[in-house]
Order: C-alpha cells, then structure tokens, then sequence
C-alpha cells in the first residue's frame, strides 16, 4: 500500500510516508474512538515531511509536486480515511500561505519552523467583521475545523461589507491560537479521528491586513513565491484535499473485501464464482483507477502548463472544480456496491468496511463533494454563459 519516496520539483528531497503508515494503523481505533488523531500518527506524519511538503523551500519546505502530496495523501487513507481528511487540509494550507502577504508566512513559520500547523472553517455564515485601521476585527463561530486541536493557527473565512457599496467581498483571516477557542462539538456519524470541532472567537480580535487572503487573489493567481507550482490556483488544491481520501478509503474496503472473501471459513470460491460478485469487484476496481487517472492526469497538466509560463484555462479549471465535486459520489457507490454483499458480520459496530462506508458518506455532507452547482456552472460555460464560480 506504501508508496515510493517521492521526489520533489527541483531537488533530490524527497517525501517518504511509508514510515508513518503503520502507526496510522495501530493507531486508527483509538482515534475514532476519541473523536481526534492521535499524537504519535501526528508525530510520524511531522517527522515524514508531510505536513511541510507543499510549504515553500524558503520557509523550509519541499514543494513537492503536488500529484505526489495526494498519492500520499491517498496511502495515508487507506490506513484511516479520516487521518488523511485532517493531515491532508491541515498539511494543504502551506499552499494558501504561500500566496499571502510574506509576512503572514513569517509569523506562522519564523519562530516555530516549517512543521507549524494550521487548521481552517472557511464558510463565512457565522463570522462578524469590522473594518478598522491596518486590519480588521474578527469574532464569530466556525465549524467543521478539522485538526484543529493539533494546530496553532487557524483560517477563517468571512464576509466584508465595503462601506458605501452593495458590494461585498470575501476573505480568508489568519488568527493565532491565543485568539480562539475550540469548543468540542464533532460527534459525528463518520470521519470521527478528524476532530471536526467549531473555533469561536468571542471577543473581537484584531487580524492585520497582511494576515488576510483576498478570494479574488486566490482567483487571479496573484502570489509572492518564485516557484511556478504556485501559479496553480489555490482552490484546485484546496478541493482535492476534501475528496481524494476517499479514494484511498475505497482502496481499503475492496481489500478487505477481497481479504474477507479468500479467508472465508466457507467454500473459497463460492465469491469468485457468482457473476453479481465478480462484476460489482471488477466495477469498484475500475472507477478507483478512473478517479485516481482523472486526479493525477489534472495535477499533472496544470504542473506542465505553469512550469512553461503558460495560463491554465478557465474551462479547465471549470472542468477540473466538477471533477473533483464527483469523486464523493463515486466513491459512494463504489461503497454501496461492496458494503451491500459484504456479509453479516458487516453489520456490527466495529466492522473495519462499515467504518468506511461511514466515512465516504459523511464526506458527502462537505460543501465541495455536492456537484450539482459545478456541473450546472460547466455545461452553462460550455454552452457559452459567463462562469459564476470564483473559488476554481
């Protein structure tokens, strides 16, 4: 299930999480029995790089190309889907920081080094914002932050309401631990290890301007790094991240049911003998390897297009937002498929296949995972409209 090390853009560094699988593992239960990851699989996921991977080489990071950060985002899912949920959104937001103000970076990164954590609830539905002098002043309640206990800085995002105007406009605030709580909330159906819980921010704080991240920036590309990956628009990494676990989730559950067939204490080939069977195996195998093709061909487009100066079209990144929005659904039904002729033993709490099926389909319940909005915005596109979609 390990991947090979992984080898970064320019150098000989590699990214290697071959070491951390096996403490995921052992340690795969007891997170979702506390709600939260455990701190030795943090531990081993710090000491593999993992989380610095796409940080810049000057704040001491890889900058890994990105395809090789989700294959091994994807091997850490098929040891626990929700690790991979939480390490992967936390270790992806070296990426957002990579393209604000320098200072931001110098903050995080400059007293506490490269392995500085960072969580994130980026709907804006319960943020209060005040423009004042050099910044603003934040307060509110966000949920859904996902690794939020491990981190020490957290971003929000939250409406700005330009005084004189109709207009309004969103950002993302950069607030440091001190100035946040994070009241215990997750109980959840699945991805119970990613410790999901709401940061309120009661009293108003004060977030400097430079500690803030314009959509529209994010949108235009707009960045201090001299690395071209950057030229990558933010969003097409940020989406991936909330989607491609469940690849490695389904990897898991069609290994365990392959396992669970072969060590049948009944007639071994009773399974490979019936054709509803086979086809439904055959059927789950093929839309894994579908949806990892897509990811990585997407990935690795955009590398080629940006390492030779080139833009990557909007209609690409129209068509690459409602790929990524499908991967959930599929993997659904590659979970449905399997959990369905599972057998008894599937129906007891503490099944290794219904956990996952759990976690695929609370993944669901993520904003991004809901295609219907991003298929209407592509075909409309492609029928000539004007695209309504600014986080692509």
């Amino acid at each position: 299930m390990g991947q090979a090390a992984l080898k970064t853009v320019e150098t000989e560094e590699t990214l290697d999480v071959s070491a951390a699988l096996d403490v995921i593992s052992k340690y795969a239960a007891e997170g979702r029995k506390n709600r939260r990851i455990s701190e030795p699989v943090i531990t081993a996921l710090r000491d593999s790089g993992f989380f610095r991977s796409v940080l810049p080489k000057q704040y001491g990071g890889m900058e890994v190309h990105p395809s090789e950060f989700f294959r091994a985002a994807i091997d850490i899912a098929e040891r626990d889907m929700g690790t991979s949920w939480a390490t992967g959104i936390i270790a992806i937001h070296a990426f957002q920081l990579a393209m604000m103000d320098p200072k931001a970076c110098d903050d995080v990164y400059g007293k506490t080094g490269p392995d500085t954590l960072i969580s994130s609830s980026y709907n804006p539905t319960g943020a209060k914002v005040e423009t004042v002098d050099g910044g603003f002043k934040l307060s509110g309640r966000w949920g859904w932050s996902s690794g939020s206990a491990h981190c020490d800085w957290v971003l929000l995002g939250g409406l700005i309401f330009d005084q004189g105007k109709e207009k309004i406009h969103y950002r993302t605030f950069l607030v440091p631990k001190p100035d946040y709580i994070i009241e215990d909330t997750w109980f959840p159906m699945g991805l119970h290890s990613t410790g999901s819980n709401d940061i309120v921010i009661d009293e108003p704080c004060f977030v400097p301007t430079y500690r803030t991240h314009h959509q529209m920036d994010g949108f235009n590309g707009v960045h201090p790094q001299t690395s071209p990956m950057y030229n990558i628009p933010w969003a097409q990494t940020f989406i991936r991240v909330v989607c491609s676990a469940a690849i490695g989730g389904v990897k898991h559950a069609l290994q365990l049911f392959i396992d669970n067939a072969q060590g049948s204490s009944t007639d071994v080939t009773r399974l490979a003998s019936d054709p509803d069977v086979t086809r439904r195996v055959a059927e789950v195998a093929n839309m894994i390897d579908e949806t990892e093709v897509v990811l990585f061909r997407n990935f690795d487009k955009m590398m080629e297009q940006v390492e030779s100066g080139e833009e990557i079209p909007l209609i690409d990144r129209i068509k690459y937002r409602y790929q990524a929005s499908l991967v959930i659904e599929k993997m659904i039904k590659a979970m449905d498929m399997l959990f369905d002729v599972a057998g008894g033993r599937s129906v007891y709490e503490g099944s290794p296949i219904q956990d996952i099926w759990h976690d695929v389909h609370i993944a669901r319940a993520h904003v991004a995972n809901n295609p219907v909005s991003f298929g209407r915005n592509y075909g409309a596109v492609l029928l000539g409209a004007e695209n309504t979609d600014l986080f692509l």
